[in-house]
């Protein structure tokens, strides 16, 4: 595959290319204020009893792990370490919020645990955990990962403690790439296809885990770079993992398609000798996503529906809203149907729960807290209180179980971004004030608001009485409005550097304190594109539809050129034909019987197509390809490619 690749593949690439970072330089990057230290220090005061189940059951079972912390990948480059953060020990720095120092301390375990007497666990060998079920002939795995570098590494591990045994099934609980990318690392396609190694997925699987984000995957990137803090060293004041797990590896991404899949909870199978039940979970976490009951075992996989941590019922790098509602309803089914008959309940993320009443309660509240922030949300909602209102208001006073529990804590999503999802879920973004139905852009309001309040100097000053009074996120929306307005005004950039670094610094979400964080460095040091790692696995599993679709999302009609015409497309290799029309304001592709009367028309294999659309390859050098032919008017085709944007390559968030 050619190295500019395709938009959907940056989009399904998402996860592979958030391993890798470069520092931070340390000497930028500012202390904790005497407000920061105070709101650390009162944090300490509202947070649960400690207890010791988290503390024990982080480490339980643990057998061995890797004796070489750093994985490498073919050539040779790390694509994760394993101790990236040994450093958290002892007590919280006070440029970290002392929930997050903790939960991390417990999160950054790795290596190969027991669970149940059949059951094992790899955990911290990339952000999700690979679970290990003894089957009658060899290995039955669920979810392998995010690369397969790391995935290879775990079965390595596996193999090595336990004895080595053949991969007998893989499962994946769900559509997301850090659970099924590492495929490849524990088992070969030539068994799958041979129908020596089964691959189960929930029904729609490779819909979703090709299409999911697709057409905005250029944005997604570019937002989840600084959700998950790329470019960010872990550290006091860099990075501190993810929330549910120590951070995303920068392994290779790989795809195998499942070879049954499951649709009905309560359906079950026979997986190498090993009675497996299934229950539906998809639409909440994500859009295709089964839970496994490991039935010998009285092991229940809550798959990623429930973690260590709140999850997100809207990420912060976008995509689309999920429903706390069914949430919260599986949940329920989980902690009746499935916990009260297990001895463990354990997830992809994070780490077990033992024991059957151990186990309900923390599903039960789990599922209290999701039931809790949806009607409330939709209660307040419906009094008239905007998004905004109920996040403050609901953040303000959280659920009971937050004192008691801390796996309700928002160390990955948070009570003020979930308020706003479920409102955008029910209602959208309008709140049905007209001043806010149509707004002006963002600069051109900024350079308004800076005029009315007096000048970029009288917004210095107040910004600066805000920061001195601590009020850090009055500072941050005064100085982001005057960077908007003025980018050229340095001292602006670097006050607002330091107010977003004292809010990531008491973040107790991780991927909060990643963004704020992220935020301070480009103000300071300017962007850097890191571009995702293509992923041949996941291209060849897209549809041609959804490459058509994603190529429309690239035409520019206001570029000058010729309008209203037909290609014709023959993919010879996959034995599919599609039209593509080009009119005056949007591209229509369409798989089916070519056109007769199309004006131009490509035969060959698909990366033709993709070389055209998407590298924006000139005409003349795709008709040179091998097995290729063009016939009809050629200055068609390629004004079709002269009408198409670049593939996009970043852009920037805290400056125009």
């Amino acid at each position: 595959m050619t190295k500019a690749g395709l938009r959907a593949s940056a989009a399904l690439g998402l996860i592979a290319m958030l391993g890798a970072a470069s520092n931070v330089r340390a000497q930028d990057q500012g202390s904790a204020s005497g407000f920061t230290r105070a709101e650390q220090a009162a944090i300490i005061k509202e947070l649960p009893p400690e207890g010791t189940r988290d503390a024990a059951d982080s480490q339980r079972g643990f057998l061995a792990t890797r004796k070489d912390p750093v994985i490498l990948n073919a050539a040779g480059k790390p694509v994760w370490n394993l101790d990236a953060y040994a450093f958290v020990t002892g007590a919280a720095p006070l440029t970290v919020n002392p929930s997050l120092w903790r939960h991390m301390s417990h999160l950054k375990h790795h290596g190969l645990f027991k669970v149940t007497p059949n059951v094992w666990q790899v955990r911290g060998f990339d952000v999700s955990n690979m679970t290990i079920i003894r089957g009658t002939s060899g290995w039955i795995v669920i979810d392998p990962l995010t690369g397969t570098e790391t995935a290879k590494a775990a079965m390595e591990l596996v193999n090595a403690t336990l004895g080595t045994r053949p991969v007998s099934a893989v499962i994946y609980s769900h559509s997301h790439g850090d659970h099924f990318g590492g495929v490849k690392g524990v088992v070969d396609e030539a068994a799958v296809k041979a129908g020596t190694v089964a691959i189960i997925a929930p029904a729609g699987f490779m819909e979703e885990a090709t299409s999911e984000n697709v057409m905005a995957g250029g944005a997604m990137l570019r937002r989840a770079a600084y959700q998950f803090g790329t470019g960010l060293s872990p550290g006091a004041k860099g990075q501190m993992g993810s929330g549910i797990g120590m951070g995303i590896s920068a392994g290779t991404l790989s795809l195998i398609p499942p070879t049954d899949t499951v649709a009905k909870t309560g359906d079950t199978r026979v997986v190498d000798g090993v009675t497996l039940e299934f229950q539906i979970v998809s639409g909440t976490e994500a859009p295709a996503e089964f839970n496994v009951f490991v039935k010998p075992e009285k092991t229940f996989l809550a798959a990623e529906i429930a973690t260590c941590s709140l999850h997100n019922i809207l990420t912060p790098r976008g995509a689309k809203v999920r429903d706390a509602r069914a949430w919260a309803r599986y949940l329920d089914e989980a902690a009746t149907r499935y916990a009260p008959e297990s001895n463990a309940v354990i997830s992809s993320h994070c780490w077990p729960v033992f024991g059957r009443a151990e186990g309900t309660a923390w599903l039960s509240a789990q599922r209290d807290n999701y039931r809790w922030l949806h009607d409330q949300t939709v209660r307040r909602m419906n009094r008239g209180e905007t998004m905004v209102e109920i996040a403050e208001a609901l953040e303000k006073s959280p659920p009971p179980g937050n004192a008691k529990e801390w796996s309700t804590r928002g160390y990955y999503g948070t009570i003020s971004h979930n308020a706003k999802a479920i409102y955008q879920f029910y209602l959208g973004w309008y709140d049905a004030v007209p001043a806010n139905l149509h707004p002006y852009p963002p600069v051109e309001r900024a350079v308004k608001l800076i005029d009315a309040l007096g000048g970029a100097d009288r917004t210095l000053a107040l910004a600066e009485n805000a920061m001195a009074a601590g009020d850090y996120r009055w500072s941050s929306d005064l100085l982001q409005n005057l960077v908007f307005a003025d980018p050229t005004n340095a001292k602006a950039k670097a006050m607002l550097a330091g107010s977003y670094e004292q809010q990531g610094y008491q973040s107790e979400s991780a991927i909060w304190r990643n963004q704020f964080i992220a935020a301070a460095s480009e103000l300071r040091s300017g962007r850097v594109d890191r571009n995702a790692a293509q992923s041949n696995d996941l291209i060849a599993a897209l549809s041609t539809q959804e490459l058509l679709d994603s190529a429309a999302t690239l035409f520019a009609p206001e570029r000058p050129g010729r309008r209203n015409y037909t290609v014709a497309i023959d993919l010879t290799d996959r034995k599919e034909q599609a039209v593509v029309e080009v009119g005056e304001q949007a591209i229509i592709g369409r798989v089916g019987a070519l056109s007769a009367k199309a004006d131009v028309t490509l035969r060959g294999p698909r990366r033709a197509l993709l070389a055209l659309l998407f590298v924006k390859m000139p005409v003349s050098v795709v008709s040179g390809m091998e097995g290729v032919t063009i016939e009809g008017d050629k200055a068609a085709l390629q004004s079709l490619i002269d009408s198409l944007d670049p593939m996009p390559h970043g852009f920037d968030i805290v400056t125009p």
